[in-house]
This record gives structure tokens, C-alpha cells and sequence, in this order.
């Protein structure tokens, strides 16, 4: 049987690196929502204007934010479906921008980085939701994500 750093194929980054590149993720998710521009030309605009100092992020935290992000957009049509099974009596289009873009995002997480625990997908969508939108949020979030992670048996 092998351990989940013996699975790891790459080194993970420190978690406050990973944070921040879910912080970007989030923002280019933001900026192909509302913008409604494809993600490359998301990529190219997104470092070009560098917001907050992201053009300061190894290769290494760029090239994850980017998977998510990608991976987040592209895989929207399986995500929402979850979303909207674990968000009972509220329509995806209703919810907040900002709070769907984390759902879509964590719920990515669950689905497709499987060496990432449950408990930690959930404690960064919440903090995305501290600093991006509100208290209410965050307890809706923590609610679809419990119930998400339980549909999905993830630990």
C-alpha cells in the first residue's frame, strides 16, 4: 500500500503559497464569468496586468493557479450539477458570483486533486469567502461543501 506523499508527483507547495494561488485561480475565474473571455485570453490579460502583485509568483504557484482555474472553467458543466444537487432551493444563476466561483472551484478540488483532504478544500473555500465576500457566505459555502463532500464520500 502506498502513502499519499509516495503518490504525490510533484512537491506541494507551502500552504500559504497555495492559498495564494487559489486567490488568483478565483480572480481568473472572475474575470472569465463576468468578463466573458476564454481562459487563455484570461492567462495573457491576467499576468499582463499583474493585480496585486501576482507577476511576484513562482512559476511553480502560477502554474497551479492556472490548473485550477482551467480545470475549474472547463469542467463547470459536470460542477454545476453537484453544486446545485448540495445547494438545496437555490438556482446557481441567483447565488452570488463570487460565492459560485468558490463553490465551482472547491468543488473541482474534490472531484479532480484527490490528494488534497476534504478538510482542507473546505477551510480554503471558507477563507476565499472571508476575504472575497461575506459572512453569510460563508456559511452558505460551508453548507453546499459539507453536503458535496458527503455525496462525494470524501473524507
Amino acid at each position: 500500500m502506498t502513502t499519499r506523499t509516495e503518490r504525490r508527483t510533484t512537491p506541494r507547495l507551502p500552504r500559504e503559497s497555495r492559498h495564494r494561488g487559489r486567490e488568483v485561480a478565483l480572480q481568473m475565474l472572475y474575470q472569465w464569468e463576468v468578463g466573458r473571455a476564454s481562459m487563455p485570453d484570461v492567462r495573457r490579460t491576467f499576468w499582463l496586468h499583474d493585480p496585486e502583485g501576482a507577476g511576484a509568483l513562482s512559476e511553480e504557484l502560477r502554474a497551479f493557479a492556472e490548473q485550477l482555474a482551467d480545470g475549474a472553467a472547463a469542467a463547470v458543466g459536470d460542477l454545476d450539477p453537484i453544486i446545485a444537487e448540495a445547494a438545496e432551493h437555490w438556482r446557481l444563476e441567483r447565488m452570488n458570483v463570487l460565492d459560485r466561483l468558490i463553490l465551482r472551484l472547491a468543488v473541482y478540488e474534490f472531484v479532480h486533486q484527490a490528494d488534497t483532504p476534504s478538510r482542507v478544500v473546505i477551510n480554503e473555500a471558507l477563507e476565499l469567502a472571508r476575504t472575497f465576500s461575506g459572512d453569510d457566505a460563508v456559511r452558505f459555502i460551508n453548507g453546499v461543501l459539507d453536503a458535496v463532500r458527503r455525496r462525494l464520500q470524501r473524507e
